[in-house]
């Protein structure tokens, strides 16, 4: 039986028509003993209204908190992190009453640029070139100098953040019951002066991963963490690794990453 959590926040897009939507799921929370605020800071659980993308704002908005409940609520298709659809509130009662829920813990990694600024990531973070030019960054696992990567980026992403931008570059999908992430390339040169492994590997989670960036390559690198991307321009050393931080939300059990993975590809 899970905690009792009864202080409800919703994260949505204020738009008319998904307002309209959520004023309906608020009136029937509040018919089932929950007591919705209006500060993220008050709640216990976190409920996102849209889809994986709405879900992954809501967690970065809302500080990647780990002692609050975070609950995907879609209005579209369902998702990776989606287990419930807005117009679907009889269904969400029925898990509720025959406690067919529990709570599902995320890996994140956290990225530390330049040994000052910290930032998380449910998805991934990519590192890549905002013009037609590559970027040079050197790669290092932990003291090992590991390779010397040239192309278009590179890819870190958590066991559930696979099925996104790792998938579309071959990556391996990977079970989030798994403490790791997985490091992926974009279009990597190599030649007689260039090798890299060519292939995505994955890193447990007591490894850390640093990229150091060649400057003055006139690549204009970027850095991008989930759905949100800023200038790494004058940026020189990138640390990611994967903390003791999980994300909780609730899942339906019958619903698993791979129930989640078959709906959405296959």
């Amino acid at each position: 039986m899970m905690e009792l959590r009864n202080n409800l926040y919703f994260f949505y897009k204020e738009t008319q028509q998904i307002k309209d939507k959520v004023d309906g799921l608020k009136e029937f929370a509040v018919n089932q003993g929950f007591n919705l605020v209006q500060n993220s800071e008050e709640a216990n659980i976190i409920a996102s209204i849209g889809g994986d993308g709405a879900f992954l704002q809501a967690i970065r908005k809302t500080g990647f908190r780990d002692d609050c409940l975070y609950v995907g609520v879609s209005t579209g298709q369902l998702g990776i992190y989606c287990d419930f659809h807005i117009d679907e509130q009889e269904k969400m009662l029925e898990a509720m009453q025959f406690e067919e829920i529990e709570v599902r813990r995320y890996p994140i990694i956290s990225v530390v640029i330049d040994g000052d600024t910290e930032f998380y990531c449910l998805n991934e973070c990519s590192i890549r070139t905002s013009t037609i030019k590559v970027i040079t960054a050197e790669i290092y696992i932990n003291d090992l100098h590991f390779e010397t990567f040239k192309g278009d980026g590179i890819i870190v992403a958590t066991p559930s953040g696979t099925s996104g931008y790792n998938k579309s570059v071959n990556g391996a999908l990977i079970d989030p019951m798994l403490p790791c992430m997985q490091v992926s390339e974009l279009a990597s040169v190599n030649n007689n002066t260039f090798r890299t492994l060519g292939s995505s590997f994955v890193l447990n989670d007591d490894k850390e991963l640093i990229l150091k960036i060649k400057k003055g390559d006139n690549s204009y690198p970027i850095i991008g963490l989930d759905n949100e991307a800023y200038s790494i321009r004058s940026n020189e050393e990138i640390k990611i690794t994967l903390p003791e931080r999980r994300i909780k939300t609730v899942k339906l059990k019958n619903n698993s990453f791979w129930h989640k993975v078959q709906r959405s590809f296959l």
